[in-house]
């Protein structure tokens, strides 16, 4: 393995010194919230479809990851506010080949759980396979490979239950009673029991749900649900109305597992559809909710949400967010104070001091020197099958092989990714690169998707700003460029991106200003996943013995 000394997510996470930045066009606000409260999202850029789990004084969650690689990740909290990934549930070909799978396919929903020292995580593998389950007596793995479901047959969003008489069953969402759908959207939840030994379905399918609150009203997309049982009822939990502005959580009864199941007269306990969409700064779109509870019995709720800059338009993509729960009248209510989804709350936990501020909320600041061990944050196009990169870490490089794969490709190409944490800030990169023919490129890229991305590079004598469309590759800028290392960057503002170069000791200079964000937006480029800063070199199609050295990778934030 000659380019490569570990795989990333198998090394240990780094620090992430904190960096304030002075030169965003829109100054980063200093941090007055007291240390009594917290910052919403908690998880920011793309972190959907969050569930939690807790043992003892120890929180688990996990997101969705889609194409992404390592999959599912594995965040621990000791406050609920400050999370750090300690692992992913899906690290190994051998437990999934994703090749070929769209960056909004892949892995869908999972769901955490714990039971008799094990953790147990349920999953969809769209397209490939289908519905699972992989364990592991550790939370940071590594995990099993899958029990596959094929009894769930299309079903998506599975979560597991286990009951107090040790029985064990998931509850996930499915198609129409008798795949004859009444209207666009209709969906059920049903219920199916495991095996506990073998984790293989037995026994007759239960239909919970049909529909969702009230079928004469034609709910759509009654999904992600989990069940919960506390006081001699059931309690069924679900998603309603898509993923999107109309996003919902409600919330059903039962004293038997298997139904009939009452719903909530107050109907959903959680949405901001019904809000003034013009109200300053909104988070939109909250559903997908999970609940947990604190040893000392306080109620509180993740769940997904949105922060468009403008509109419906937003690249951070769904976030994780938190929020306190009340029960009334044998009830759970998400926000129970507000109409708003509140940017701050109290803390939900006294200040836990042995938890590491990872900054995954709040003002996300970091600097990597590439003289450490990689953080397990970072991410990749499917499965790293072959070595392609290697951490000099005595010099605090990064050392990344051209190859012939590209992003439009369904495999995986030498591209690093992280998140776009806030809808204004910054990343920044030095690269040094001496391309020996004209379809090499290597710089920094704002991905969306295999269609929607921009591409800062340096090509051979240039640096050019390349737009990807379904249609092929568009040159936005161009300047002649001879110097062989090259700092680059990209700032976010909104609903523009500006981009940068400078060489060593000069002032940046502009290569592009206030180029299109909404192009990168979900409400543009659609799917699942937000947007992701990315080191990426690629020789085009070509085979290359050309490698790109990539000194740091820098990120600041304002909200």
């Amino acid at each position: 393995m000659p380019r490569l000394l570990l795989p990333l997510f198998l090394l240990p996470t780094i620090f992430l010194g904190g960096c304030q930045s002075d030169s965003l066009e829109k100054p980063s606000p200093s941090d007055t919230t007291p240390q009594t409260a917290f910052h919403n999202p908690i998880l920011a850029g793309f972190n959907p479809d969050p569930s939690i789990c807790r043992v003892g004084e120890d929180y688990y969650l996990v997101n969705s990851s889609f194409g992404y690689f390592p999959g599912i990740p594995v965040l621990h909290s000791r406050d609920l506010v400050n999370w750090q990934q300690i692992g992913a549930a899906i690290t190994r070909t051998e437990q999934m080949d994703m090749t070929k799978q769209g960056l909004s396919r892949g892995l869908f929903a999972p769901a955490i759980s714990y039971h008799e020292g094990w953790f147990y995580i349920v999953c969809t593998l769209i397209d490939n396979g289908g519905n699972f389950i992989v364990k592991s007596q550790n939370p940071e793995g590594p995990y099993s490979n899958p029990y596959w479901l094929p009894e769930l047959n299309g079903g998506i969003d599975p979560s597991l239950f286990f009951d107090d008489d040790g029985r064990v069953y998931v509850v996930y969402n499915q198609g129409a009673p008798d795949n004859n759908p009444l209207y666009d959207g209709h969906r059920t939840l049903r219920l199916h029991e495991l095996d506990p030994t073998t984790l293989q379905v037995k026994g007759e399918e239960h239909l919970l749900v049909n529909g969702g609150t009230d079928l004469a009203k034609e709910p759509i997309w009654i999904e992600g649900p989990h069940i919960y049982k506390l006081n001699g009822y059931y309690y069924l939990m679900a998603a309603e109305g898509g993923t999107s502005y109309n996003h919902s959580e409600v919330i059903f009864r039962s004293e038997s597992l298997n139904g009939p199941y009452e719903s909530y007269a107050g109907n959903p306990i959680l949405t901001q559809r019904d809000l003034d969409p013009t109200r300053p700064d909104p988070i939109t779109s909250t559903g997908h909710a999970d609940l947990i509870q604190t040893p000392d019995g306080d109620w509180w709720a993740v769940f997904l949400g949105c922060r468009p800059y403008e509109g419906e338009y937003y690249n951070t993509g769904r976030e994780t967010f938190l929020a306190p729960v009340r029960w009334e009248d044998g009830w759970p209510i998400i926000n129970p104070d507000h109409e708003e989804v509140q940017q701050t709350y109290p803390l939900p936990l006294p200040e836990v001091t042995d938890t590491p501020a990872l900054q995954l909320g709040g003002l996300v600041n970091y600097r990597v020197d590439f003289d450490e061990p990689l953080d397990q944050r970072w991410l990749f196009l499917r499965n790293v099958k072959e070595p392609w990169y290697t951490l000099n870490r005595s010099v605090g490089k990064v050392r990344v092989a051209l190859r012939p794969e590209t992003i439009a490709d369904q495999g995986n190409p030498s591209l690093m990714l992280r998140r776009q944490p806030h809808p204004i800030g910054e990343v920044s990169t030095y690269l040094e690169f001496e391309p020996q023919s004209d379809n090499e490129q290597a710089g920094l890229v704002v991905l969306q998707n295999a269609d929607h991305y921009y591409f800062i590079n340096k090509a051979q004598n240039r640096l050019q700003l390349l737009k990807k469309s379904a249609d092929g590759y568009e040159v936005l800028a161009e300047k002649g460029y001879q110097e062989q290392g090259v700092h680059l960057q990209i700032k976010a503002i909104g609903n523009k991106y500006h981009f940068y170069y400078k060489a060593d000791d000069q002032e940046w200079q502009t290569l592009a200003y206030n180029v299109d964000a909404t192009y990168l937006s979900t409400a543009t480029a659609g799917g699942f996943v937000g947007c992701m800063y990315g080191l990426y070199a690629s020789s085009q199609g070509q085979p290359s013995e050309t490698e790109a050295l990539f000194s740091y990778f820098e990120v600041k934030s304002s909200k």
